[in-house]
């Protein structure tokens, strides 16, 4: 059978290329921490996938280095007087890795298969704004009605029911277009090297599970000529102080991460290559409420409950009743000392969290749990308190499991909060660890944990992202949150007609779920990571993306 014309050409665009491109092209190796999930970009929900597919693809609208939306595959946009209808303009003669063009009515068709019930894309909740989405992907209409069309082929429209910061939404890797024909050919595979077509600044070549994943520049891609790094390998490095050895050993240029060790040592050690920024990020633990102990109904008799505690939305009814579930939420939650966490076991300038939406926002002031301004003492003293009285004690303590995916920062925290709760509260705890995608599919489920690892990164510098979550019965409830008092709190943001307001009531919907005690908050991030000194184009910003196209290695 003979070639198509876009199978022979690579050999030639990849001589003119050579010549074209910038000094310094070669390897760069980057650790990535835990395996990727995935590498279907709708399905991804973690930072370990997205990272690899800022690289193998591009939206209508990306970032550069800084973090500031740039276009992307589109080269404008515009939006109507009312904020509710977008429209992009492609650019010309845009190209898969495979050669075949690429426009706006197979940007349409991807966007309509991310939001299919099939997909179950986990991140389709964040575009609630856009018109019959949810419905969509409750299977209750076709995927034909979403509101977004193609008028001509570099056309791409969408249509809002509110006005929403849709461009910052279009970054995200559910927004970016995959190439349908080999998922219809491959199914599940098409994910696998020598299946995947992509658009973006790079391309997959390999990947060999539990080790490293290669992505090669893509000769296709409109800007092909200024990505200076030929080849990128991402690592998987789950363990984070093997990381660091590896990164001092001169295998590796970026860490993903760094490893809880005294702040002022690593800055000797390594000096300008440790990279420490702020980081739109919060770290707590998740509480599943719909199974014992912790779901609520569980009405306990206890005339005994403290006086003190009166207005803090834990007090009993008349009759002396408690609820048990609530109690213990919030006792273990008093009971964690945040100075000692971020002080002595993450220790790179993290912030002691009480509440869910990190500062830095603009114009949004942060919520946090009534009791913050309590010294730790006082805040030990009413976990006491809360956990006799909902029926425990030394004859009859909480066992409980707490649930972590395999790293070693996350399993210092783990045994760290551990201790916190059994000298303070004496509960028993067993800790679980688990691999990554294992960890995913059990806190999804939420039939076997109990506490666990939870947190949440912005994919867009909006308090809302950090809150929308809670407000379904999405993938992303890890949970099982479920108060008609937050979702329309929700609501009311939603329909807000000036910032102000959108403010107020999304504040409001935060301190409902800081309330119900649904998490455990510990601290807001900071981005960590150790950066090779030839490493040139790596710069700070708020998200910590870092694509690949935007970095160079200098003799």
């Amino acid at each position: 059978m003979p070639a198509r014309r876009h199978d022979l050409m690579p050999s030639v665009a990849a001589l003119l290329l050579s010549i074209a491109m910038p000094a310094g092209a070669s390897t760069l190796e980057r650790g990535n921490g835990p395996e990727p999930s995935t590498l279907d970009a709708h399905k991804c929900q973690e930072v370990a996938c997205g990272n690899v597919l800022r690289d193998l693809y591009e939206g209508l609208v990306t970032e550069d280095a800084r973090g500031r939306l740039v276009p992307g595959i589109a080269e404008h946009w515009r939006v109507s007087a009312d904020g509710r209808t977008w429209t992009f303009r492609l650019r010309d003669g845009l190209r898969w890795s495979n050669g075949e063009a690429l426009d706006a009515p197979q940007v349409v068709a991807s966007f309509r298969r991310a939001f299919s019930p099939a997909t179950a894309a986990p991140f389709g909740e964040l575009f609630d704004a856009l018109h019959n989405a949810q419905a969509v992907q409750a299977g209750r209409v076709a995927a034909t009605a979403l509101g977004v069309d193609a008028p001509d082929p570099r056309t791409v429209v969408f249509r809002l029911d509110r006005s929403a910061a849709l461009p910052a939404l279009l970054t995200l890797p559910i927004a970016f277009p995959v190439y349908l024909p080999a998922i219809a050919r491959y199914g599940a595979q098409y994910t696998r090297p020598g299946h995947l077509v992509s658009n973006g600044a790079y391309r997959l070549s390999a990947w060999t599970p539990q080790a490293n994943l290669i992505v090669e520049r893509n000769l296709r891609f409109h800007d092909a000529s200024n990505v200076a790094t030929a080849r990128v390998r991402f690592h998987v490095t789950e363990d984070a102080a093997a990381e660091l050895q590896r990164f001092a050993a001169g295998d590796l240029h970026i860490t993903e991460a760094v490893p809880p060790q005294p702040l002022a040592s690593l800055r000797a050690r390594f000096g300008d290559r440790l990279r420490l920024a702020p980081y739109i990020g919060a770290f707590w633990l998740g509480i599943t409420l719909t199974r014992p102990p912790f779901a609520d109904g569980d009405c306990i008799a206890t005339p005994a409950y403290p006086r003190q505690m009166a207005g803090d939305g834990l007090s009993p009814s008349r009759s002396g009743c408690l609820d048990r579930g609530h109690a213990l939420r919030r006792a273990l939650s008093l009971a964690v000392d945040r100075d000692i966490l971020t002080r002595h076991v993450t220790g790179f300038g993290e912030m002691p969290a009480f509440g869910v939406v990190p500062p830095g926002i603009e114009g949004y002031p942060s919520a946090s749990v009534h009791w913050s301004g309590l010294t730790q003492a006082e805040r030990e003293r009413r976990a006491r308190d809360l956990y006799r009285a909902a029926g425990y004690g030394p004859r009859h303590p909480l066992e409980i499991e707490l649930r972590y995916n395999t790293s070693t920062p996350h399993r210092r925290l783990a045994l760290a909060v551990a201790a916190m709760w059994r000298d303070v509260l004496g509960v028993r705890v067993r800790l679980r660890n688990e691999e990554w995608k294992v960890f995913v599919g059990n806190r999804k489920r939420r039939v076997l944990t109990q506490v666990f690892r939870g947190g949440w990164i912005a994919d867009v510098p909006d308090a809302r992202n950090f809150l929308v979550a809670f407000g379904s019965d999405g993938p992303l409830n890890w949970t099982g949150f479920d108060d008609p008092g937050f979702r329309a709190r929700l609501a009311k943001a939603d329909a807000a007609r000036s910032p102000v307001a959108r403010s107020a009531w999304l504040h409001a919907a935060e301190t409902r779920l800081l309330q119900a005690d649904a998490i455990i908050p510990l601290y807001f991030y900071t981005s960590k990571h150790l950066v090779d000194a030839r490493v040139r184009g790596f710069e700070p910003n708020a998200l910590d993306r870092h694509a690949s196209r935007w970095l160079t290695i200098v003799p």
